[in-house]
């Protein structure tokens, strides 16, 4: 039999199955808390930290990602207080100067309320989301990919021993957000920026800018909102 706790999120009393995520507790009840690596019925990792919230108690509050922190009985989430919003909106400007050719990440920042790009742009090809990885080894059953290497080193590669054991399936492509490039196609190097090109979907998220609004931001990489969870 499940299990249910009350929580508050944005003083939006939600009820949730006991050992489910602040993150899908958020998104059941039409909370917008941006999210990229996070993909329904895989193991969450925590990787691309866009989905932070603040919890609150006993006076103190803490920064921790929504996808890995279970619900529990009476806790207080704050999920765009002043804090989060800024550092989310820091994270996913990194994110973009990284890989600016994916424009599941380039809508992303503009759903983050980036204006500009102050980091270097890199163009790199992977944004270590870690998608790719949990597919192959939680669905596919492959387990052929995984991280290697750290720190800047740190990349996706297929384990030497484990490259046969590749089923594939195509699904770690289909799942990568550097799979959707731009709409006006792949930034030349020394030519990325920010994009901006659907920043008129905020305008539909004024004076709401917490709840999700079906906007198209997000829906190119599955967002779980329109995958009906």
């Amino acid at each position: 039999m499940v299990q249910y706790v009350t929580l508050r999120i944005d003083g939006s009393i939600v009820k949730a199955a006991k050992g489910s995520s602040v993150l899908d507790a958020a998104i059941q009840y039409g909370i917008c808390i941006p999210h990229l690596c996070h993909m329904p019925l895989l193991e969450d990792i925590g990787a691309c930290r866009l989905c932070i919230v603040e919890q609150v108690g006993n006076g103190k509050s803490k920064i921790t990602t929504s996808c890995t922190l279970r619900v529990q009985e009476g806790m207080v989430i704050q999920a765009h207080s002043e804090k989060v919003r800024r550092l989310r909106r820091n994270i996913a400007e990194l994110l973009v100067a990284q890989a600016p050719n994916s424009r599941a990440i380039q809508d992303m920042a503009v759903r983050c309320g980036v204006k500009e790009v102050r980091y270097p742009f890199r163009n790199a090809d992977c944004v270590l989301c870690g998608r790719c990885v949990r597919y192959c080894r939680g669905l596919a059953g492959a387990q052929s990919l995984g991280f290697v290497g750290r720190g800047k080193d740190r990349h996706v590669a297929h384990a030497l021993e484990l490259r046969d054991l590749c089923k594939h399936c195509g699904f770690c492509t289909a799942n990568c957000p550097m799979s959707i490039t731009p709409c006006a196609g792949p930034m030349a190097k020394g030519e990325e920026h920010l994009c901006g090109g659907c920043e008129a979907q905020l305008q539909i998220t004024q004076g709401m800018e917490d709840q999700c609004v079906w906007c198209e931001l997000g829906k190119g990489f599955d967002c779980s909102r329109h995958l009906g969870q």
